[in-house]
Parts: C-alpha cells; structure tokens; sequence
C-alpha cells in the first residue's frame, strides 16, 4: 500500500486526525480491530481520524502504544489543544451552526435570541471595539440566528438565570423590546424558555454559562462560557456529566408556562 500523503489543513488538529488515520492503515488493521485492542468504541475512533473530536492525552499515549511511535500522537496532541485553546469559540459556533438540539444555562440573553439594539447595548459595555468594527460583531451574531430558521429548525431549550431579567440595558425601549422578544420566542415550538429563579437556591452551574449540543452524528459536545473564557468540552465522559448538573438546574426551574409569565411580568414592571 502507497504511503498516505498529507494535503489537508495546514493545523496542528487536521496533522493529528491524519496521522491518526495513517497509522491504523498502514498497520493493517480495521477500526474493529483497533477497538478491540484498545477498548473505545469504534464510532469514537473513527471521529478522531475525521477530526469530528478531539480526545484526551491519554487516547493517544493508547494509540502511541498501539503503534509503538515513541510518543508521536501525544506531541501532536499537545500542539492541537493549543490551537483548540486559541480557536475554542470559533470551533463551538461551527459545532452550533450543525446542532440538532440544543440546551443552554444562560446568565445573559443568549445570542441567539437577542434582538439588534441590546447586542449593540451589550457588545458595547466594555473596552468594545466602536464604530464599523462593533458593527461588524452585532451583525455577525445577528447572523447566528439564522440557523434557527432552518428546515426543520434545531430544538433549542434556554435555562436563564433570574439575574438575566433583573439586569436591563440603560435604554428601558431596548430592555422592553428584549422581553417582548423572548416572550415571542417562547411561544414557537422548537423553543423553550426556563426561568431559573433565585428562590431555587444554589447549583454547581452558578457563575458561568452552557451550552450542549446534539450533533447530526448523535455525538454532543459542551461549552462552558465565563465573561472573559470558555472552554469547548468534547470527551464524552464530561458532556454526559455537564448534562446531568444542566438536568438538575433545570427540574429546579420554573415550567414554561410560569417562565414566559415571568418574563411577562418583568416586562410590566
């Protein structure tokens, strides 16, 4: 069999799924085989030689040792979660743009459903860029939402967090039209918005927000979302783990009946 020669992404991530892919071939073994011999599911190993996941250290040091490289896909490795680190916000929203279902725990109003004038409200609150620069950036977030109308659009389930509604912008039009906005929203059938109120106490997602996505493939990724970080998640171990606490958040959270009889009420306050 001719080597197999590389011609694919110029990253560090692309090199990894190649020679990942590489190695088993020219091993002569099939993915059933490789499963056997190292005890991940054979969907899995075959997302990492796609490069649809990106694994832990020790997947590699496994195939390292399957291969006998002498380390070859752990280096590689190191080099693609800093790329990953780099390009983490850019990788969820192509994960975003494909998901079937989406779930989300939000300390803020979810971009996806903000409306033009409080993207610009928020996107402009902090050392923001100004002028054509800002609007370049509402504009693109604006353009997210279109995958909501695809065909059929995603499921998308929204937990916010009562501070959300007890922080308007300065300009009380823009807050009222945000309201009406999620209101609107709530009503649609593929999407669900959940109040989670400060009277249901403390949970383990206070202080940052998540996001979990179900992908095409039935595979789900997460991403944790600070004010200044985030954190794509994709070993499935810790996504199951991430859904159970946004399991948790939201049983303790208003129906969503109460929930848009929240916002409503916000909204007249």
């Amino acid at each position: 069999m001719a080597a197999r020669q590389y011609d694919g992404e110029d990253t560090a991530r692309a090199m990894l799924a190649f020679e990942i892919r590489r190695l088993r071939e020219e091993s002569g073994k099939s993915l059933a085989q490789l499963s056997d011999d190292t005890s991940y599911d054979r969907s899995y190993l075959h997302r990492l030689e796609t490069g649809e996941r990106f694994s832990h250290l020790p997947v590699m040091e496994t195939l390292d040792g399957v291969y006998a490289t002498g380390g070859l896909l752990a280096r590689l490795w190191k080099l693609a979660q800093q790329e990953v680190f780099r390009d983490r916000y850019k990788l969820f929203m192509q994960h975003e743009a494909r998901a079937v279902v989406m779930h989300k725990y939000m300390t803020t109003v979810p971009g996806l459903l903000q409306t033009e004038a409080y993207a610009r409200a928020v996107l402009s609150a902090g050392p923001s860029p100004e002028g054509h620069e800002l609007e370049e950036q509402v504009q693109a977030r604006l353009g997210r939402q279109e995958l909501l109308h695809r065909d059929p659009p995603p499921s998308l389930r929204v937990i916010l967090d009562e501070g959300t509604l007890r922080r308007p912008p300065a300009d009380p039009k823009v807050w009222n039209e945000q309201l009406q906005r999620l209101f609107d929203c709530a009503q649609r059938p593929h999407i669900t918005i959940q109040v989670s109120p400060f009277a249901s106490g403390v949970h383990d997602l206070m202080g940052g927000s998540l996001s979990l996505l179900w992908l095409p493939d039935g595979g789900a990724v997460a991403y944790l979302e600070g004010s200044k970080s985030g954190e794509l998640v994709e070993d499935p171990a810790e996504v199951t783990q991430l859904r159970l606490s946004y399991e948790r958040v939201r049983d303790a959270a208003l129906p969503p009946a109460e929930s848009a009889a929240f916002i409503q009420h916000v909204m007249e306050g």
